[in-house]
């Protein structure tokens, strides 16, 4: 079992985000996010933008066609839609990462765990993936036009033999971590609201952990760059948009 209290050496900034709740930031190049599941029930919902444009934002559909994959794991990369790298998923400690199951909508809440509001339950009352994803986004001038297909990390949803798809409640292990480092500057926006999938009866998403810290210099043998042809052009497509950065 990983210890989700250790931190990188090069650690500028922690935080602290419970689960059913939300969280945004602009993490620059050069700096990589952390995101550890402490108690292993956690699912990080995330959409990404770019501050200076942020019409341009992440593309599952780029993402997962320009590597020939339908989940996410270390040595892929994560596609805007120009075209270029937002992230780069240098270390990995879980192996699988959700990009198709979407997000809870209010309506998907009451119907299984009941409906717990603000006035009765105070900070216990409970909240979608959705409404998390509208509340945050707004903070940053976004809106609902803004919500596109988001990434699922420390969730697992794959395709049976029978052609269903499937959650793994099991996957994710106490301090599992994933490793984003930020190609160009990224505003990240995420939540931790329970995946639509997760069979678990009681809402009771977990708690993950940020960091940031500064990223090593990428080599000539990196792991993404190199992971596909496609990841290298991209790659360098991000360089021509870095370069009077």
């Amino acid at each position: 079992m990983n210890d989700p209290d250790t931190l990188p050496e090069a650690a500028v900034h922690q935080d602290r985000v419970p689960g059913g709740r939300y969280w945004s930031m602009v993490i620059r190049r050069g700096f990589t996010l952390r995101l550890v599941d402490r108690d292993g029930k956690a699912n990080v919902s995330m959409l990404l933008y770019n501050p200076q444009n942020l019409l341009e934002r992440y593309n599952m559909a780029d993402t997962l066609k320009g590597q020939h994959t339908s989940r996410l794991t270390r040595g892929n990369m994560l596609y805007s839609d120009m075209g270029r790298v937002m992230f780069s998923i240098v270390e990995d400690t879980a192996g699988w990462h959700d990009t198709i199951g979407g997000i809870t909508r209010d309506a998907d809440i009451v119907r299984k765990y009941g409906e717990h509001r603000y006035q009765q339950y105070r900070n216990d009352f409970y909240r979608s993936g959705r409404e998390l994803f509208l509340i945050e986004l707004a903070k940053w001038g976004l809106g609902k036009r803004d919500l596109v297909a988001n990434l699922n990390f420390f969730s697992k949803v794959y395709a049976g033999a029978d052609g269903v798809l499937h959650f793994d409640a099991d996957h994710s292990q106490p301090g599992d971590y994933v490793d984003l480092r930020a190609e160009m500057d990224a505003l990240v926006v995420l939540n931790t609201a329970p995946h639509p999938m997760d069979p678990a009866p009681a809402y009771e998403p977990g708690t993950v952990d940020l960091v940031i810290y500064r990223s090593p210099p990428v080599a000539d043998d990196d792991v993404c760059v190199n992971f596909r042809p496609e990841n290298a052009r991209a790659f360098a497509n991000t360089a021509i948009h870095n370069c009077q950065g």
